[in-house]
């Protein structure tokens, strides 16, 4: 027993590096592109361009991932998935022209969402889940480092170039990590497997008879609003939706603009906005670390209200004309605020609209979420380009406060009890 536990622990080191591989690239282009525009006489709202194919390739992917993984396994579909957002990154490191990034965004976005999918359905299968609100707590690690990588490559000799070129080093040894340990991946899940049920049948050996009656009495019990239906004509999903698609929106927009904005708007160096955009990942990622400890006391439902209206006042802080440090914190809180809401709407699916139909509704919130991801960002740039780059915190703000009531709505329609 004890040799499957240190074999799952370690195993859950290389899981953890992956997820960080993940995250570093989802925040590197916002933090190189004040730069980076006028090396590849590129327009500003460019970004949002690129943003979109790389979403895209990222949806396309995620969809596909289930028939993936059922043929060719988690390992070699995170390892094939590396290799291309490795291939990808290093090529970005070399491109003459906006036309060539943007074909080289279609494999990062590719290989983005396969190990997204891929590492989640892993470790929610395998792991406990306190693991999954840390593993999204180590994409927030590679997020925040993202930046700090390309604010020192600019800050020495100007050039993104080199910060990409850092980073796509950086993929190639996770790959030789992946390549090692791709034999381990069924194992350890066989082990994992066995393990538990080996454990719940020491706990009660009649477990599973007791499981299946359970499930009976549950499938009479949500014969009503909880029975299998059409998702979106389930009470409250629409809300739900609607909440996925303006979080994922405003964190994205927030990291591929807000680099732009200090430098545009607010007259800070790029290499200092890139820094500062990395406290805002490093906001997530803390306050994901510190939710993956809360959940054990406090309610998700609680968590999330509480991230939201540390959002909006972060929000708040970055509209108001304050100076540049209050500027910061503004970031800061977002990023905190950002942390539980995710993974916690994520986990409250069953709860709040039965087990029968949350492997359906999973689906749906993730696409509302990368859609949310598409589209926002690139409205947000065309704002920029064809009004004023200023008008970000108004646009962010916005985007907090529609999730917030788009949130509570659905508490209120589902008449939850505090």
């Amino acid at each position: 027993m004890g040799v499957i536990v240190h074999m799952a622990t370690l195993f859950l080191i290389v899981i953890y590096l992956s997820f960080i591989s993940l995250g570093i690239p989802d925040s590197m282009l916002g933090a190189a592109w004040p730069v980076m525009h006028q090396y590849i006489h590129a327009p500003m709202g460019a970004a949002g361009t690129l943003s979109v194919i790389a979403s895209v390739g990222t949806i396309i992917s995620s969809l596909a991932s289930g028939k993936l993984l059922e043929k060719l396994g988690t390992g070699l579909v995170t390892l094939i998935s590396c290799c291309l957002t490795a291939g990808a990154l290093l090529g970005f490191s070399f491109v003459p022209s906006l036309t060539w990034l943007a074909v080289l965004a279609i494999p990062l976005g590719i290989g983005a969402g396969a190990v997204d999918s891929g590492l989640n359905h892993y470790v929610a299968a395998h792991y406990q889940a306190h693991h999954m609100s840390w593993l999204h707590c180590f994409w927030g690690v590679g997020a925040t480092s993202g930046p700090i990588i390309m604010s020192y490559y600019m800050g020495t000799d100007s050039s993104w170039r080199g910060g990409y070129q850092a980073v796509a080093m950086i993929q190639f040894g996770l790959v030789i990590i992946l390549l090692m340990t791709l034999p381990l991946w069924n194992k350890v899940a066989r082990l994992q497997q066995e393990a538990r049920a080996r454990e719940k049948f020491s706990a009660d050996p009649h477990a599973n008879e007791v499981s299946s009656a359970a499930d009976e009495s549950q499938d009479t019990t949500n014969s009503s609003s909880k029975s299998v239906t059409h998702p979106l004509r389930i009470r409250g999903v629409s809300f739900t939706l609607l909440t996925f698609l303006f979080y994922c929106g405003a964190e994205a927009t927030v990291g591929l603009w807000g680099a732009s904005f200090l430098v545009g708007d607010r007259g800070i160096t790029p290499e200092t906005a890139a820094g500062w955009v990395s406290l805002y990942f490093g906001g997530i990622t803390l306050g994901r670390l510190i939710t993956g400890f809360l959940t054990l006391q406090i309610a998700n439902r609680k968590l999330i209200l509480i991230g939201q209206l540390v959002a909006v006042l972060g929000g708040i802080l970055l509209v108001l004309p304050l100076p540049p440090i209050l500027l910061m914190s503004g970031l800061i809180l977002i990023g905190l605020g950002f942390a539980p809401i995710f993974p916690g709407l994520l986990h409250e699916t069953p709860a709040r609209f039965g087990e029968k139909n949350s492997a359906r509704l999973m689906g749906y919130q993730l696409a509302a979420a990368y859609i949310g991801i598409t589209i926002l960002p690139p409205l947000f740039g065309l704002v920029a380009a064809y009004i004023q780059i200023g008008l970000f915190p108004a646009v962010v703000l916005a985007y907090i406060v529609i999730m917030l009531f788009s949130s509570e709505r659905v508490s209120q329609k589902l008449k939850y009890a505090q």
